[in-house]
């Protein structure tokens, strides 16, 4: 086949589907899909179900749209091609009634709701829809207690985890023996970026390689934001450009404490799978009604880094600079807002999901609820982050505070919004008034 015309010479094709796993090697599902069948069609969509929601300037989609511009160039190089399109997926699939597709599954409620739309679409049309797990290393309902439920606290499920793993094959997929079981093709014409309706940004996309001294030394220096002590790959763990399976096998040799980073992130994803309420509403339904304080003008000073605690503010700063915010000061910006200023954490939580190049939805409502004590395994409801203290231990010489607030020490820098002990006082009793019961 010379050209490929996507209306009539691709209906009928076995189609691998990207999606939150942009990467060829250690694919599992492009694995199967290879081993399975000859000329198989790789397929990515740019879904306008969720891009209509998200800024023209957004640098998730710059670098989603980089990242499989670089996969097509592979594919090409070995002689297929990435059918890349732009459009709602249902309606896009449906016009090419695929023999098969073969995708790796996505827990979170819009794209659970969209593949049992493709699975009843496929199964009218007499296709099949195979899928795999691959962005985790256990899944759904493989890490439960012994009746069957699901785990609601951390530790115990982590003991599990580690427990299971041996019995788990965490092994690479080697996709390139199969190569050749892709369509053969010449290159296919692709959408630019200002055709789907966005714009380069000016954010750095920090890399993908992982720097095996940092796994080394994390358990002494993930706390510390003035230096570069986390991986920061959490946008590569969101979009699937690096493997889980590799990654565990490097944290189980040089660091457990950086696994329990790993194993907290499939912790939160098992949470949405069995609990997918917590999307809008708290873990705790005691906490749903609570009658938040919701200051637009203490939100707004919060968002901008102008609270008068330089950390937070650094923080915030930092956020809306670079997309990213060390995972220490997330939770004292976070605790900060839920409990210093009485706001509600699901504003905190979208504007971080707005801003966080690594947002998943499932970490960040998890550690949002963490924050505000309304979640699963949550700090209980006294438990208020002093920003000083916070300060003093981890930034005890203003260094990251200094990249960030230019300001700091100085007349211009603003006055406190609230006093923390008075604040503190406040919380507690906040929550005291108004839980139907005690924690």
């Amino acid at each position: 086949m010379n050209t490929l015309n996507v209306a009539d010479d691709l209906k009928q094709k076995v189609l691998f589907w990207f999606r939150r796993d942009l990467r060829i090697e250690d694919n599992t599902a492009l694995f199967h899909a290879l081993r399975a069948n000859p000329e198989v069609v790789p397929l990515f969509i740019f879904d306008i179900n969720i891009l209509s929601e998200l800024p023209k300037d957004d640098p998730r989609v710059g670098f989603i749209y980089d990242t499989v511009v670089s996969i097509k160039s592979r594919l090409e190089e070995m002689g297929s091609s990435l059918l890349i399109l732009h459009g709602d997926p249902i309606q896009l699939i449906k016009s090419m009634v695929p023999v098969a597709i073969y995708t790796n599954r996505d827990y979170e409620p819009y794209a659970i709701e969209r593949d049992e739309l493709v699975k009843q679409l496929l199964e009218g049309q007499g296709s099949g829809f195979h899928t795999f797990k691959d962005q985790v290393v256990f899944e759904k309902s493989e890490i439960v207690k012994d009746d069957g439920s699901p785990y609601t606290i951390y530790t115990p499920y982590m003991r599990k985890w580690k427990n299971e793993l041996a019995n788990q094959d965490t092994n690479s997929f080697s996709v390139a023996p199969m190569y050749s079981n892709l369509l053969k093709c010449k290159p296919l014409p692709y959408p630019s970026l200002g055709e789907i309706g966005f714009e380069s940004s000016q954010i750095a996309i920090p890399p993908q390689t992982l720097d095996k001294s940092i796994v080394d030394n994390y358990h002494n220096t993930r706390d510390i934001p003035a230096i570069v002590g986390t991986s920061k790959l959490g946008l590569h763990f969101r979009f699937g450009t690096v493997s889980i399976r590799e990654l565990v096998r490097v944290a189980i040799k040089m660091n457990e404490t950086w696994l329990n980073e790993l194993i907290w992130r499939e912790f939160f994803m098992m949470i949405l799978w069995h609990f997918p309420e917590v999307v809008t509403n708290t873990f705790k339904p005691q906490y749903n009604d609570l009658p938040w304080h919701n200051n637009d003008q203490h939100f707004k000073l919060w968002c901008e880094g102008k609270t008068g605690y330089p950390l937070v503010d650094a923080g915030m700063r930092e956020l809306n600079a670079t997309g990213f915010m060390h995972n220490r000061v997330r939770m004292v910006t976070a605790s900060f807002l839920c409990k210093h200023l009485l706001i509600d954490w699901r504003w905190g939580e979208a504007y971080f999901a707005a801003k966080l190049l690594d947002y998943e939805l499932a970490s960040n409502n998890g550690n949002w609820q963490w924050a505000a004590g309304t979640g699963c395994d949550a700090a209980p409801y006294f438990r208020v982050f002093n920003p000083t203290r916070q300060q003093e231990r981890f930034d005890p010489d203003f260094t990251y505070i200094k990249k960030w607030v230019a300001e700091f020490n100085s007349p211009s820098y603003p006055q406190p919004l609230v006093n923390h002990d008075e604040a503190r006082k406040r919380a507690i009793d906040f929550y005291k008034q108004h839980l139907p019961s005690n924690n």
